[in-house]
């Protein structure tokens, strides 16, 4: 393996100071309170973490997935090794020179077992991790979340090498995603009452979930000033940051003008709402921005109050909306550009859902579609 001198320096920037944190034994790693679970962010770990916010604009929500996975990583090593982690040698670990901690064998902390990383150690924690029986897509998330680590441990230097390079992603089967008939959109999107804002917020909420396609955190990170009404359109702030416009029905159009009639015309909430230009679209019920698990709370309400699918989520109308485009003849590289898809190929999912539809129309309407 060929081995750098490190540039730890340029990732303590990014390292808060730990040094009122007790140290923790390896015993202590699997304990299920929050007290000793964060005893397993390293300097190093949290430095991606960091890294992943910073400078990759990655939401609160991923970064701490990619977290909670590295987290793992850490007390598995931390007990696989009887290794027990104190954030300060964990610290001065990560400024040593890479040729001092090369060899795994010879590691005094977690941090220079990682710094020291080789596929075999890798494969003994995937081991592990099979041993757990996560699902195929699971585990492919981990090995994501290690691949994505290594990949900026060994560009900054801050690695030895890059063991994923030798690491393969276990296939996964396909999953068609979930969307529901235009006919029960229509039940759900009736469901809110007119008569009240918070009933009015929760109409155009379905609404522009389902007019839009937009993702539940694109929603609740929407403000009033990124509704354009002339423009029957949308600013949305995706993944990473990145902006994109989407087109605003007329129906989601008019529920959100309703809506805000009523919220600007609260003595409570209207002064507030219309005097800062970053006031959320969507707010809760003491006037803060609406949360992603508020969202789904209230779409649970109404789905249970119209006697629907109880599993139906935000995200499923995100696929309705994509569904029922392509169902009437939408082009695939416009849909992609409204649901704001990185990849090409991760939209024509879609039209494998589309097809289905098509073919199991025709097998039951066809008198010769299928043998007597």
């Amino acid at each position: 393996m060929k081995v750098r001198v490190g540039n730890a320096d340029e990732v303590e920037a990014f390292i808060p100071d730990h040094r009122n944190r007790r140290s923790v034994g390896a015993e202590g790693m699997t304990g299920a309170t929050g007290r000793r679970m964060h005893m397993s962010i390293l300097p190093i770990t949290e430095a991606f973490t960091k890294y992943l916010a910073d400078e990759r604009h990655f939401s609160p929500y991923t970064a701490r997935c990619y977290g909670a996975d590295l987290r793992q990583f850490v007390e598995f090593l931390s007990q696989h090794h009887n290794l027990a982690i104190d954030v300060d040698r964990e610290r001065e670990a990560l400024q040593r020179d890479l040729s001092k901690v090369r060899d795994g064998a010879a590691a005094r902390t977690v941090t220079d077992l990682i710094r020291s990383a080789n596929g075999e150690l890798v494969r003994t924690f995937l081991a592990f991790l099979g041993e757990q029986q996560y699902s195929a897509a699971t585990m492919a998330r981990k090995i994501a979340t290690l691949r994505s680590f290594f990949k900026w441990g060994d560009k900054r230097g801050v690695t030895a090498g890059n063991p994923m390079t030798t690491i393969r992603t276990p296939r996964q089967a396909k999953r068609l995603p979930k969307a529901i008939t235009i006919e029960q959109v229509e039940q759900l999107l009736a469901a809110p009452g007119d008569g009240e804002m918070l009933g009015r917020r929760d109409r155009a909420m379905l609404e522009t979930l389902y007019s839009t396609g937009i993702r539940v955190s694109e929603l609740v990170g929407l403000n009033a000033t990124d509704v354009d009404p002339s423009g029957e359109a949308l600013n949305v702030r995706g993944k990473g940051k990145k902006e994109r416009v989407v087109p605003l029905g007329s129906h989601a159009l008019t529920s959100i003008k309703r809506y805000l009639e009523m919220l600007h015309a609260d003595p409570k909430f209207g002064p507030a709402a219309q005097s800062n230009a970053n006031t959320p679209l969507f707010i809760n019920k003491h006037g803060g921005r609406l949360s992603s698990r508020s969202v789904r709370r209230k779409l649970a309400k109404y789905l249970k109050q119209v006697g629907l699918d109880p599993t139906i989520s935000p995200h499923t109308l995100r696929h309705s909306f994509a569904t029922h485009l392509l169902d009437n003849g939408a082009d695939l590289r416009t849909v992609q550009e409204m649901i704001g898809h990185q990849s090409l190929s991760t939209t024509q999912i879609y039209t494998h859902l589309t097809t289905t539809r098509i073919q199991d129309a025709y097998r039951n309407a066809h008198p010769r579609a299928q043998a007597s």
